[in-house]
């Protein structure tokens, strides 16, 4: 029989961490967020009280639930913390290694019964399952960013993950009001296999003077509905995960066209990561974005 999962651990207390804790209080599990520093866990609360205070203001939640979800949720930077967790999310950066080491220093703290899932964009669950002492209760849950607001999660199956343990992930996302799909352990799965590519495509379309940054912004958005244009969706993501991600589906899929754009390399070396570090494709040090190129 699966294990009822009534407490949920995240580690990580980024965007995506603090995205996830919230949304698992909220949707009323208690929520334990564990992260390096106390520096790193005050920032992500400060954060998910903003998100709360905003849903309340703009009548998405009324007080008592965001209250509620408050209490529900705890902080730590110790992984014994997270013993009595049913269920711990993975959510440190997009980096194989630091992954599999964060897994190794959990597994020996959880209880035989506990479930682990990894939220990546791209890499290979199987791969992270194995160095687990628990791979038949390993998953992939990839949530979308902002996590709060968007409603799709991909599960991805390792070859290893028992059909019981996916079953019990699928009705866990739905219980967080987010719609599951099924993706297969392959590269950047289904969202980033497609929407990765256009955005390295954009940037060669810079690289090689195709149009401007501006240029090329406006002519998605009107021209195809787009919401962002591709430089901003890039900055917004991280320039440094774009890259990530691409690096997984050149090396993953041995295929020329995942190449990434050299200029795309050029600007992660220079450290100018988008939104996060205050430049990327565009500069947000005043009042309005302005194009870098």
């Amino acid at each position: 029989m699966a294990k009822e999962i009534r407490k949920i651990g995240v580690i990580g207390a980024g965007q995506m961490g603090h995205g996830i804790a919230l949304v698992c209080a909220v949707a009323g599990f208690d929520v334990r967020m564990l992260d390096l520093t106390t520096e790193a866990l005050d920032k992500g609360m400060k954060s998910i009280h903003r998100y709360l205070q905003r849903d309340v203001e703009k009548k998405r939640l009324d007080q008592a639930k965001a209250d509620a979800a408050l209490k529900r949720l705890s902080t730590s930077t110790s992984y014994p913390d997270l013993k009595d967790c049913d269920l711990v999310i993975e959510a440190a950066s997009e980096d194989e290694k630091i992954k599999k080491e964060i897994i190794k220093k959990l597994c020996p703290v959880l209880g035989p019964d506990a479930y682990i899932a990894t939220n990546t964009s791209s890499l290979s669950i199987t791969r992270m399952g194995a160095v687990s002492d628990r791979p038949g209760k390993f998953v992939g849950m990839h949530f979308m960013n902002p996590v709060p607001r968007m409603e799709l999660v991909e599960l991805i199956r390792g070859i290893a993950t028992d059909e019981e343990t996916y079953r019990l992930i699928r009705e866990l996302t739905v219980k967080l009001g987010k719609t599951p799909v099924n993706a297969e352990d392959f590269p950047a799965f289904i969202v980033n296999r497609i929407l990765l590519p256009m955005l390295n495509e954009a940037v060669y379309t810079l690289y090689e003077g195709v149009g401007s940054v501006e240029a090329i912004d406006t002519a998605m958005k009107l021209g195809t509905h787009h919401p962002m244009g591709p430089f901003e969706l890039a900055d917004f993501i991280g320039l440094d995960v774009c890259l990530a991600v691409m690096q997984v589906l050149h090396e993953g899929l041995s295929d020329s066209k995942y190449r990434p754009c050299p200029l795309l390399v050029k600007y992660v070396e220079a450290g100018w990561l988008g939104k996060k570090t205050g430049r990327g494709f565009y500069d947000y040090s005043g009042p309005k974005p302005v194009p870098t190129r």
